[in-house]
This record gives structure tokens, sequence and C-alpha cells, in this order.
């Protein structure tokens, strides 16, 4: 990992207040290679050059050690997918849950100087000037997509304020964010339908960098599922938001995704950067909970996440998270577990899957056991994830949605102290006759497998539901901070911010419900499912 890296320059007051000082917008927004306004606003290149880096930046592809700090070694641990062989810190670190600050502010520098002032200067380009609303929408599709994760890991954010002239960057607590998300999600869909209406020869084709490929009705498809996910957010919070809004994706004219093709996938100049940090770094492998989960269950997509150890010849094998690792004193902190199962090679594609028709399935089958409009049943839903999941990874089994197998103990061969006992053990069978939560720990566990590798997303619904259970941490170093056993809650705010808009954050701390550390439980976050 690269320890060191170059502070982004800051403009105005701090790094939110970048693109809100519109009296040089042009100035700012210049080529730095030479070319005028004019030049690059040919064939939209003005607009595709910040639509790209938003889709770059929704996790960051390039470099490896940038998304290593974003994402990797906070929410791909957390979530339990994956574990590292290496003792950051002589074991005090995020695994350890003694958060890392310098590793924490990544994800938020990097969603507002590239996502949220990227989208901006799509909006001055486009709505401002009565120009291309369709690329707006698209644009402010992308916009929930990277914020919504950002506001799941640290709470309140600046959103609705971020174009403000104020000198203070008010922040949002999180149900004004969710809401104004609804808003936005409300205003792109409208404007997509109408486009979709008159046909799908589209304006967004260049600007798109999905699979697909400029096509509106897809998202439309996309911006209804997402909005399905955030909806499950709020199903204990706010139950009736919740409800009317997860209806209002179903019921919808181009209603949510339901094919493989409908799956929302970024196609990359890189490599899915969760490959490269695992196989070129050597800093991450298959975690506990995976080989509990995957091997205990023989679930067909283990090969697909994930290779067998060369440790270990023809085993797959897991590092379990939060314990004491060696610290070599001629620097071979690795060399261990290195060599425990890395990822596998159906993460090493210039791909990645922002949201999965599998995942929607798994969704609407929550709906449905919550008493939702989900357009079928909680059975049928259940298992139509599966097998969208085993599509969109090119497996089968005739047997495994009828399996009652279940997870295995975990067993570390160096060290003894960190076995454990399986702890998610529930099968994958569908019950009917069992409680609402066994059904809830059935769908969430395998949209949990359905998700890999994107592990933001497994950590936040981890947090909301519980499930799957997970081996809990052995070597705690947060000082009594953050608890074993309900593991990290949330990420503190950054140091960019409060060094650059100390008031903002005090707006965001009143906002919080909580100290502004890593245990205190986001606004959707209650602890109950029922």
């Amino acid at each position: 990992m690269k320890r060191k890296y170059i502070q982004k320059s800051i403009l105005c007051l701090g790094l939110l207040a970048a693109m809100s000082c519109t009296d040089n917008f042009d100035e700012i927004n210049s080529d730095p290679q030479g070319s005028t306004a004019e030049q690059l606003a040919q064939d939209f290149n003005n607009i595709t050059g910040y639509s790209k880096v938003m889709f770059n930046f929704i996790f960051e592809q390039d470099p490896l050690w940038g998304y290593q700090i974003q994402q990797n070694l906070q929410g791909d641990v957390w979530s339990g997918y994956m574990a590292t062989p290496n003792p950051f810190g002589s074991n005090n670190n995020n695994m350890t849950y003694n958060l890392v600050n310098g590793w924490n502010g990544r994800a938020w520098d990097d969603a507002y100087t590239n996502v949220m002032a990227n989208a901006l200067k799509i909006e001055h380009e486009t709505k401002t000037k009565g120009l291309y609303p369709e690329i707006y929408a698209m644009s402010q599709i992308l916009k929930v997509e990277a914020m919504h994760r950002i506001t799941d890991i640290y709470g309140p954010i600046v959103y609705s304020k971020y174009s403000s002239e104020s000198s203070v960057k008010e922040y949002d607590s999180q149900e004004q964010v969710y809401t104004q998300m609804f808003a936005d999600l409300d205003e792109a869909i409208v404007t997509l339908s109408k486009a979709a209406d008159s046909g799908e020869s589209s304006i967004i084709t260049k600007a798109d960098f999905s699979k697909y490929g400029g096509s509106y009705s897809k998202w439309v498809k996309f911006a209804n599922s997402l909005r399905l996910r955030l909806a499950m957010r709020l199903a204990v919070k706010a139950p009736a938001v919740a409800k009317e809004q997860a209806e209002k994706s179903i019921s919808q004219k181009y209603g949510v995704m339901l094919t493989k093709d409908d799956s929302f996938v970024f196609l990359s100049d890189f490599t899915n950067p969760v490959y490269g940090n695992s196989n070129s770094y050597e800093d991450i492998n298959m975690s506990a909970d995976m080989e509990s989960i995957l091997v205990g269950y023989n679930d067909p997509r283990l090969s697909k996440y994930f290779a067998v150890s060369v440790k270990y010849p023809g085993e797959y094998k897991g590092i379990r998270t939060g314990i004491v690792l060696p610290v070599a004193p001629d620097g071979a902190t690795k060399a261990a577990r290195k060599d425990f199962s890395k990822v596998g090679e159906a993460i090493n594609v210039k791909e990645t899957v922002f949201l999965s028709t599998a995942e929607v399935f798994f969704l609407r089958a929550e709906g449905a056991l919550r008493g939702w409009n989900m357009g079928s049943d909680v059975q049928s839903l259940y298992e139509a994830g599966i097998t969208a999941s085993f599509e969109q990874f090119g497996v089968s089994s005739s047997t495994y949605k009828t399996s009652t197998a279940l997870p295995k103990a975990y067993v570390d061969p160096l060290d003894a102290t960190n076995n454990a006992a399986a702890v998610n053990n529930v099968t994958v069978a569908w019950e009917a006759g069992a409680s609402n939560e066994v059904k809830l720990q059935k769908i969430i566990t395998q949209k949990w497998i359905a998700g890999f590798p994107d592990g933001q997303e497994a950590w936040t619904e981890w947090r909301r539901t519980g499930y799957p259970k997970l081996f809990p941490i052995t070597n705690n170093t947060s000082n009594g901070v953050i608890s074993s056993q309900l593991g990290v809650r949330r990420v503190n705010f950054v140091a960019s911010e409060i060094a650059g808009n100390k008031d903002g954050v005090a707006t965001g701390i009143a906002k919080l419900g909580g100290p502004d550390n890593g245990a205190t439980r986001l606004w959707w976050d209650t602890g109950v499912n029922f």
C-alpha cells in the first residue's frame, strides 16, 4: 500500500466550496491541455469528460492504493467479504477498530472533488443553459448512486446545500439526504421516461460509460431499482415512506431490473481494483466468513470469487478479520497468510457492477416479506435472486436452492486461537414455516453472497439487518469505543472538512445523534428488523 498521497488543492473555503465559487466557473473548468470551451463542446466532450470522472469515482478505479483506502480497508473488510494478511500499523488499524483517519477521509474527498463537483459542472452545461435535460437526468442518478454510499459511511453530509454561496457548508441530516435523493430520482425518472416514450434514439450515449449504451429505458429501470435500495434502508426507521417509495419503484411504467442485461455495469478502463489489491499488492484475501459460508454451502460461485490457496493447494482458505497478525522484524509482515485464497478471475475484468438484477430480486423479496406489493411472493423472489446471481457469474446447480447444508466452522491452520464455530446458521432452502427473522436472514445472506465484491453495500446492509452473522474480531484496539460484537457503525468526519469547513462539520455533528466516532449508529441503523 502506498502510504503517502498528495492532497488535492482546495479552492475557496475548503473542499466543499471548490465548485460553489461560480464567478470564475469557466476558468476553473478550463482544459489543462489548452483546449478551449468551444473545442471541448464538440460531440459533448465537455460533458462526457465530467461524466466519465463521476463513473470512475463512485469508487476509485485507479490507482490501486486510492481504492484501497477509499473502500477496501473499510467496507470490504467490515462487510465480511475480505480480510488482510497485512498487520498495518502493528495491528492498530481499521480491522482492529482503531480507525485510521488518513485512510477514511479518502471516500469523502473523492466524492466531493470528483463526483459532486462534476455533477455541478454538468448541471451548469445542461440545466442552467436549458440544454440536454436527459444528460442532466443521467448525472443526477449517478450522483445519487455515488452519494448514498457517502451518507451511509459518514451519516450527515453536505448534499442539498452543496452549491450554496454561504461561507459555511451546512450538512443535511441523513433523513434530509434520503428525502432529497428520492426527489432527485423523481425528477430524473420523469425526464428519462418521457425520452424513452419518444423512442430510444439517445443523446446521452456519449456520456454513458455503462453497458446501457445510452438506453433511456434502462436508465429508468436503474433509477427505479436504486430507489428500491434506498427505500429498504428505511424499512424500520420510516416504514410508511419506505413502503411508498418501494411500491413506487415497482409500479412505475418501466419498472425495476428483471434480466441480466438490466444490471448497472460500468465499463471501466481499469481492471476492477479489488483484483489488483489482492493479486498485485497481496494486501487482501478471502475472509474467514466467506470460507465458512461459501464452502459450507458448497456454493458454485466460490471458484468464481476466489482462487484456491497457494499455501494449501486444493483448499479455499480465508483469513479472520481483526486478529493478531505476525509483525516480522524484516518487514515481511504479510508472508504468513498472503498465500491464502486471493480474489478470483471473475473479478479480473474491466467492469464494475454497481447494482445487479440479483440484488433487486432480493430487495423485492424482503419487501414482500414486509407485506409490500412487490409483484410476487417472497419465496419466488428469493429464488429468482439466486437464479439471477448464478446467471451473472455463469454457474449452475440443480440442488442449491433446496440445500440444507450449513456454514462450516473456521479453522486457522496457523493459529488455533482464531478458530471459531460457524455463526451464520441458516440453510439456503426456503422454509415457509420459519419466522420472519429467519426468512430475512436467508434473504440477506444470499444477497450478501450475490453482491460480491462490493463490500460497501454489503457492510451497509449488515449494519441495517445484522446479517449475515459474522465472526467478531478478537483484537480490539479501539480503547473501548467500538464494540467487538456490534462492529464499526460509521466513519468519523474527515480532516479535510475539519480544516476547511469546521463550522459546517459542527452542523453535521449536531445532526448525528451521538459522538463523532465509529460506534455511533446512523439514522436508519435501528438495531431491530421488525
